[in-house]
């Protein structure tokens, strides 16, 4: 007889989602499903605003990753206001984006995805969080986390006007400059970055790849999805955080595609199930082939270890170097294996913190020039930026007011979703041996979504309510087997 676990709400992630499993007979899993149980509704009610009014609306998405909506947002209305921001102005926002890049990138290894490996995959809940990881590697290295953080927020703030929902940025060109003052101690903070990021490197490596068990857990089938994936690229094919065109590869790591992000929807097509509000995607030219990866897949991936496998190189020096070194071990680019997610994120950390580097060091930085005021209003304005999370796309179209007629926001998590289902369920034939199911195990079923960093609200906008912790085990009648709260 088939039965059902429930997880609900999945963990250690930006917003509320839960995962169904069904079991066959002989207790092996049946199928498995990734279910986000949020309403979206940033799309509707924005409009009839005044577009110049969208940049300081759309950070508000999200209080994780607010940068990225406030930075595609602005170069939707470059696009709509046909202007080209001026070299100094772009560089001001790179730096921006930089620091946003190196603080969320960081977030996410020390505090979501680092109690999995510095405790384990089966530690006890009440230790597997951060405080059990600032436990176990020391209080000096998580003063230096919340340290990196608070200097990289400091950026934002400065240049934002505050770190969680910044509102940095206008049509041509940003708000304010950056003085000969401010930049030495942008400068120390640049420093200070890069050399925390080598660590965070060095630590990863330590802890995951000198740990056998965790690199046969990485390398393991259980997570890895033959997929394509995108990404923004420049003109030498390196990843591009803010510009660039979107490189798509197949799971052999061929060029697939390679297409000026205005022209998305000739390529990214969208899909609706019934069992999630959040809206799939797939390469609209192969069409909609379901959840499946491998030859028929028109699955792709975003992300840290997507944008690697859509680029052939990365930006600066350094991050190059480490990833060679990560293709070198996980067999060659493209790599398919999901866990592999959290080393791409510290190499893009270490990338972020370089081109930050770079950027204090430029003579243009401080120049007075920061906005192109020859605006002139079209009706229609795209922007394109890689989020922590992956491709994040904003699409405004007005009115000749300038009202808002339409607003398409495609989301990386909404890139990820299709995937991010597959590879739950992946996860879930690997480790799931029902119906009696330890804590642990289901944990490992998380760690395939959480290798993502899913953002939910961005990909959604939830309605009030709340959600119990706690598993229900459950017959296919709907009777109740077993009930597990976690702490």
């Amino acid at each position: 007889m088939t039965k059902k676990i429930t997880v609900n709400p999945i963990t250690r992630l930006e917003g509320h989602g839960k995962i169904e499993i069904f079991l066959d007979d002989k207790g092996n899993v049946d199928d498995a499903y990734w279910q986000v149980v949020e309403l979206r509704g940033f799309e509707r009610f924005c409009l009839g605003r005044p577009v110049e009014e969208l940049p300081r609306i759309m950070p508000n998405i999200c209080g994780v990753c607010p940068t990225p909506h406030n930075m595609a947002s602005v170069k939707a209305l470059d696009d709509l206001y046909g202007v080209e921001p001026t070299p100094t102005a772009k560089l001001v926002r790179q730096l921006h984006y930089n620091a946003f890049m190196v603080e969320d990138h960081l977030l996410h290894f020390f505090i979501l995805s680092a109690p999995d490996f510095v405790l384990g995959p089966s530690a006890d809940p009440a230790e597997r969080n951060i405080l059990g990881v600032v436990a176990k590697v020391g209080l000096e290295i998580g003063g230096k986390v919340i340290e990196v953080r608070k200097r990289c927020r400091e950026i934002i703030r400065y240049l934002g006007s505050k770190p969680p929902h910044p509102e940095g940025g206008l049509p041509g060109g940003v708000p304010k400059g950056v003085t000969e003052e401010d930049r030495r101690w942008i400068k120390e903070t640049a420093d200070f970055t890069v050399e925390f990021c080598q660590f965070a490197l060095e630590l990863f490596k330590q802890i995951v790849l000198d740990n056998k068990q965790y690199l046969d857990l990485v390398l393991s089938d259980a997570y890895k999805l033959n997929t394509y994936y995108m990404g923004l690229v420049d003109e030498n094919n390196r990843v591009n955080f803010y510009e660039g065109k979107c490189r798509v590869v197949n799971p052999k790591g061929e060029e697939y595609a390679l297409f000026d992000y205005h022209d998305y929807v000739d390529h990214i097509g969208e899909w609706v199930e019934p069992w999630t509000y959040i809206r799939l995607t797939h390469l609209r030219k192969i069409g909609w082939n379901g959840l499946n990866d491998g030859k028929t897949t028109s699955l792709y991936r975003v992300g840290p270890l997507a944008r690697l496998n859509a680029a052939e190189k990365m930006l600066t020096p350094l991050a190059q170097r480490e990833y060679e070194a990560m293709f070198d071990t996980l067999g060659g680019r493209p790599s398919h294996h999901t866990l592999a997610y959290h080393w791409a994120r510290l190499i893009e950390a270490f990338q972020a913190a370089e081109h930050m580097q770079r950027i204090a060091n430029d003579p243009l930085l401080t120049s007075k020039d920061i906005r192109n005021m020859n605006l002139k209003l079209d009706k229609v304005g795209i922007g394109c930026v890689e989020a922590a999370r992956g491709t994040l796309i904003h699409h405004y179209e007005t009115d000749g007011d300038g009202k808002t007629t339409k607003v398409n926001l495609i989301v990386a998590t909404q890139h990820n979703a299709a995937p991010i289902c597959l590879s739950v369920k992946k996860a879930a034939m690997g480790f799931v041996k029902g119906p009696e199911v330890k804590e642990g195990l289901l944990n490992m079923v998380e760690m395939a979504f959480r290798a993502y960093d899913p953002c939910l609200a961005c990909a959604t906008h939830a309605l009030p309510g709340g959600m119990p912790l706690v598993v229900n085990i459950r017959e296919r009648n709907g009777d109740l087997i077993q009930t597990v709260q976690r702490p």
